[in-house]
């Protein structure tokens, strides 16, 4: 196979100051996303948190919300810089968590669904409060619909919705607190 040397293999951002070449991703026959891991990028991490701290400093909320795995180290960067609480919606049930709350997504990244659970021990921690959604990246809004759907069951208020980057259609993203857009390379 001949691959075109005119194709484009990875994607430049800029986040708060830190420059970082995210590789391209094949997802579909005629489509490609950048991807984006923090997991390890301490510097990332902290420059994206520093900055999504920053842009929801006028927004009244009492913790953050995020799914498990990539975005952990974002939610903590930022609960730590905020002095906001942090919960993490885990991916697989464990027996410890009691009566977790479950809801079901479908992952671009995973290409399959995907299950997310609020554990029981912090339903307390978001009933009856507002909280903002942290993710990583925003691409289809499936763990975003599913993290919302949790919330609403647990009693919590979406407050907002924050991530480092949105991608695809930006319109569709307009609500979204992001540092940075990705587009779909076909």
């Amino acid at each position: 196979m001949v691959q075109n040397p005119n194709r484009l293999t990875t994607h430049r951002i800029h986040i708060q100051g830190v420059v970082r070449d995210l590789p391209l991703f094949p997802v579909a026959p005629e489509l490609a996303i950048a991807v984006l891991n923090i997991l390890g990028d301490v510097e990332l991490c902290e420059a994206a948190a520093a900055g999504l701290t920053q842009a929801l400093q006028g927004i009244d909320y009492h913790c953050l919300i995020t799914a498990e795995a990539k975005s952990i180290p974002l939610a903590y960067a930022m609960a730590r810089q905020s002095g906001k609480p942090y919960v993490v919606l885990r991916k697989h049930y464990k027996t410890y968590m009691g009566a977790a709350l479950e809801s079901s997504s479908h992952s671009i990244t995973t290409g399959h669904a995907q299950k997310l659970y609020l554990d029981a021990k912090d339903r307390a921690t978001v009933a009856g409060r507002r909280v903002v959604l942290v993710d990583d990246v925003i691409s289809t809004g499936s763990t975003l619909t599913a993290m919302e759907n949790l919330m609403h069951e647990a009693g919590a208020v979406v407050a907002a919705r924050a991530a480092i980057c949105t991608e695809g259609d930006p319109d569709r993203w307009r609500d979204v607190v992001a540092l940075a857009h990705l587009p779909l390379f076909p």
